[in-house]
């Protein structure tokens, strides 16, 4: 089952979520996301950014491409 977000769940923490091509599948129900850069919650209803590969996700497209820098330094 793919889903955004089931609203019909309590907020109950931070989620597990499987990162794919264009959506997410939420594997363990939370209310929220930890950024892999900065640390700070995403709710899932304002997820916009995230690595398939990398399965984590992002705050802002500054941390997107802090990460990408990262992970390919010139």
């Amino acid at each position: 089952m793919l889903t955004r977000y089931d609203h019909t769940l309590p907020p109950n923490g931070e989620a597990e979520v499987k990162y794919l091509d264009g959506d997410f599948r939420v594997v363990r129900p939370g209310s929220y996301v930890r950024c892999a850069v900065t640390g700070e919650p995403i709710a899932l209803d304002e997820l916009k950014y995230w690595s398939v590969d990398l399965q984590e996700a992002y705050a802002s497209p500054e941390a997107v491409l802090k990460r990408y820098r990262q992970q390919h330094p010139v």
